[in-house]
């Protein structure tokens, strides 16, 4: 897929690696300068590093002084923010339980980034794309946000919000010409997730496959096709879609987790 980001200047967050690398590097190899934003900096400025004329910048989402810095730097750097994609986010390992058992602490460390860092770098972009009443944000949600999943009650209503936070700035910015669209992923194959799919540990491989039994197209998706999705919505061509969420996950959110009903 090929669009004209040429002249346009880009900010990912959580473009160190996994999903987040992907969108950056697909938005600049579309002609858009890009920040790659991270609050693992070292990486993101070996990331951004392999892309010529894009910006490494430490941010940490969930503090509201770190994304205002972020955000001065990249217009210092850029003059203008043309599209946000707000990719960073976390979920829960060690805490698969139910809500009766779910630590508060985990809870807030959670929403806190997921939805509240997706918050504070949209007003700031925000502030920006209104001054330039043109823009285009994509939040990066789940399709645990459309449709949830047990033992993982702060994750999936974090991402809830950032659908519903999706529609919100759509209709709120749509006057000022800022288009604002969601991607829902399903079960993608990243780095951190190498080891789920493809590990030697019979238990692993037994959930991996009872994971994959429920997508129609039967495996998982790639950081690239993700990317894709993001560069639908940013493209120049895309201009009367807003407030809108896409599920990339094979067909999941489909029905294919009833099969066998």
């Amino acid at each position: 897929m090929r669009v004209k980001l040429e002249g346009k200047f880009a900010l990912v967050t959580g473009a160190a690696r996994g999903i987040g690398e992907a969108i950056a590097n697909t938005l600049a190899a579309n002609g858009a300068r890009v920040a790659y934003a991270d609050v693992d900096f070292e990486t993101a400025k070996k990331t951004a590093a392999k892309v010529p004329g894009s910006l490494p910048i430490a941010v940490d989402i969930s503090s509201e002084s770190s994304v205002e810095s972020a955000m001065t730097e990249v217009v210092k750097e850029f003059g203008r923010v043309d599209i946000l994609v707000n990719n960073a986010g976390v979920n829960t390992a060690k805490y698969r339980v139910n809500i009766d058992q779910f630590p508060l602490d985990e809870w807030e460390r959670i929403v806190k980034i997921d939805l509240t860092g997706t918050y504070l770098v949209s007003r700031a972009a925000s502030r920006i794309m209104m001054q330039q009443r043109e823009g285009r944000i994509v939040n990066i949600s789940s399709v645990l946000g459309v449709i949830p999943a047990r033992l993982q009650c702060a994750f999936t209503s974090a991402k809830a919000g950032v659908v519903h936070l999706t529609r919100t700035l759509a209709i709120e910015l749509g006057e000022y010409g800022i288009l604002v669209n969601c991607v829902a992923p399903g079960s993608t194959l990243t780095e951190g997730t190498q080891q789920l799919f493809y590990s030697n540990n019979a238990a692993e491989k037994d959930r991996a496959n009872r994971l994959l039994s429920h997508v129609p197209l039967g495996r998982a998706g790639t950081v690239q096709e993700m990317a894709n999705a993001v560069l639908f919505f940013v493209a120049p061509d895309s201009s009367y879609i807003t407030g809108q969420t896409l599920c990339v996950d094979g067909g999941w959110s489909a029905g294919g987790f009833f099969r066998d009903f």
